[in-house]
């Protein structure tokens, strides 16, 4: 129980249906930590700042979810992931040292979410792990297996973030609201009467202030953010830069230099420094190569076709998958597609259904 809307209406259709349920908020920095607590070096406006301000897991969101299990008569716990969230965060900076641009969530839900609280759930007896995911678990035949769907609302399907669950935790999720559009959920928090009924949705990364991952990046760089070259596609030096940590691929505002037409940063070289610019035209790519793949149906081993999600906010777009020696995935798009970005997920389906994926390496020209 996040605190938030759909987490609570999960905890409300569980608990109209008879089933014995205890609600659970993950505590990333103990109740009233500032910042710096959580997160060594900070130096921001503690009395304006608090981990999750608009993201989640926040002081104030876990006073949302104690009312909102109080008004539910459910045993509430708070546990305690600070060390665990300190990982993500590590993961984090050195993604972005690495000239990688990683997605926080992914790694949260399959670190914490559907891994450590896991094992906390066969601590305390529980049998399911339930969240306010939009996406769906079903028995997958005879067999027993489950598979992982799409959410039925496709405007805040989360099937993307979850990717990453083992296969064999399918059969202890439970996901009550990813059969309902937002709008139904929105509705059934004010017909059950949560105090959190017209909460807004969170919105940025939870341990990211003021939404400045750049300035995060930097404080807690080992590598260090220094001044680098701009350069364009024949490698010649047209500008400096304030660190290639603050740039991600396919970014065109803030790139520091006018150019009288739309330029891109199209190419990333973290052990240069560098920052390569060019027109949309060269962030163009056929596939992608991706590793640390977690496959939720047999892997494919000859070219599958499927459709692919490059990034959260992506559709689906049609693509062949096929897992080629050392674990290696190549997706190869029908059209090409832009800003394919080292370190987002790579997640094939096939219709509704989650294959799998991994993470990016490189793309493909």
């Amino acid at each position: 129980m996040s605190g938030g809307v759909d987490s609570s209406v999960a905890a409300a259709l569980l608990r109209s249906a008879g089933h014995d349920v205890v609600g659970v908020f993950m505590r990333l920095g103990s109740p009233g930590d500032a910042l710096e607590e959580l997160i060594p070096g900070e130096t921001c406006d503690t009395s304006k700042v608090r981990i999750g301000k608009q993201g989640c897991c926040s002081v104030g969101d876990a006073e949302d979810a104690r009312l909102v299990a109080a008004k539910l008569d459910v045993p509430f716990y708070v546990v305690n992931f600070k060390k665990e969230f300190g990982r993500i965060i590590d993961h984090f900076v050195a993604e972005y040292d690495a000239g990688r641009t990683p997605n926080p969530c992914v790694r949260c839900n399959d670190w914490l979410k559907f891994g450590r609280l896991h094992e906390y759930a066969a601590q305390i007896g529980a049998t399911r792990v339930a969240s306010g995911h939009y996406a769906q678990v079903e028995v997958a035949g005879e067999g027993g297996g489950h598979r992982l769907l799409r959410g039925v609302d496709h405007g805040k399907d989360q099937s993307y973030v979850l990717f990453g669950t083992p296969a064999d935790r399918l059969g202890e999720m439970v996901l009550p609201v990813g059969g309902l559009p937002k709008s139904r959920v929105r509705e059934l928090a004010e017909e059950f009467d949560l105090p959190v009924f017209d909460k807004p949705d969170s919105q940025e990364i939870c341990f990211v202030p003021n939404d400045d991952y750049a300035g995060l990046v930097a404080r807690k760089s080992s590598a260090g953010v220094t001044p680098g070259a701009i350069v364009d596609g024949e490698g010649e030096t047209i500008g400096e830069h304030p660190g290639h940590q603050h740039f991600t691929i396919g970014q065109r505002r803030k790139i520091g230099m006018a150019f009288g037409r739309p330029i891109y940063v199209v190419a990333k070289d973290p052990v240069a420094n560098t920052i390569t610019v060019g027109d949309r035209a060269a962030l163009l790519s056929s596939g992608c190569l991706a590793s640390q793949t977690n496959w939720l149906v047999e892997p494919p081993t000859e070219p599958r076709n499927c459709t692919a999600r490059i990034r959260y906010n992506a559709e689906p777009v049609h693509a062949t998958a096929q897992v080629r020696g050392d674990d290696r995935l190549e997706v190869r798009f029908e059209d090409r597609q832009s800003s394919v970005a080292p370190g987002q997920a790579v997640v094939c389906y096939d219709g509704e259904l989650v294959l799998g994926g991994g993470w990016i390496d490189a793309p493909i020209a």
